[in-house]
């Protein structure tokens, strides 16, 4: 029998745990980190043991891949008086097909969510400087997201767009393969706070 994703969570856990004491370390000395700045700063030993979880890690990601255990775990986020639960990877795992698929299909309770959240305030495009966006933007980028995520702030609501790799779509990196749109609503300005 497969282990489920809370097993694998503990098992990554006490994992990084032994790696932050210095029980696990790389044995082999291969060049992973080609800036001996970083790497004089940080110090073989430390980067040994960054790297043996890294590895851990990347085993656990082919096993639930290989097995099909789920990354997913369960999110609330609340808003002024309003909540919704809906799923999200975490950040320790990777998301398998499915995964992809429950993502996709908790989009509805995030939009209806989000839109029942925002009345009377502004919306905004986080981008440097936030941009104001209308409705029917926003609507437009709603339609072409395959999952949708949402942060709260006690005076903002974010909402994430996104599309692509679950894994990756966070990160600017990945655009435009995969990516989130990211809309903040709030009073006035948006604070800053990145999402």
């Amino acid at each position: 029998m497969a282990y489920t994703t809370a097993q694998l969570l503990d098992i990554l856990d006490a994992e990084m745990k032994a790696a932050v004491r210095g029980d696990r370390q790389l044995l082999n000395d291969d060049r992973r980190l080609d800036n001996p700045v970083i790497t004089k700063a940080i110090g073989p030993q430390k980067l040994s043991q960054i790297y043996a979880f890294q590895d851990f890690r990347d085993q656990i990601h082919q096993y639930q891949i290989v097995e099909g255990v789920s990354g997913i775990v369960w999110r609330e986020c609340k808003f002024q008086g309003r909540s919704v639960r809906f799923p999200e990877i975490h950040p320790q795992l990777t998301a398998t097909a499915e995964d992809k698929l429950r993502l996709g299909a908790a989009k509805g309770a995030v939009i209806a969510f989000w839109r029942a959240s925002i009345a009377g305030l502004r919306l905004w495009r986080a981008t440097n400087p936030p941009e104001l966006i209308d409705i029917e933007r926003v609507e437009k980028l709603i339609e072409k997201a395959e999952w949708a995520d949402v942060e709260a702030t006690r005076d903002e609501l974010y909402l994430l767009l996104c599309w692509g790799n679950p894994k990756e779509s966070y990160y600017a990196w990945a655009y435009p393969d995969s990516g989130c749109d990211r809309i903040i609503a709030t009073l006035q300005t948006p604070s800053g706070i990145k999402v």
